[in-house]
């Protein structure tokens, strides 16, 4: 059974409703200067982007945090 967490602002939000947020707020340039990562610099998809993300703990700890800040 999954145990509720009330403190967690990220729990029921998908990668891709972050992704989708960001890029809406800031465009795939500026979030290539936020975050250094190639995914967001050369060529960016929101295909390449979710699979790098999902394979990479520290660059999706990096969004998250930036979504975080940005929803603030």
């Amino acid at each position: 059974m999954i145990e509720p967490q009330p403190n967690n602002p990220l729990h029921g939000i998908k990668l891709a409703d972050i992704l989708e947020h960001l890029h809406a707020k800031y465009g795939w340039e500026e979030m290539g200067e936020m975050i250094n990562v190639n995914c967001f610099r050369n060529n960016p998809t929101m295909k390449s982007s979710l699979k790098f993300l999902r394979r990479t703990p520290w660059a999706r700890d990096k969004v998250e945090k930036l979504y975080l800040r940005s929803i603030k």
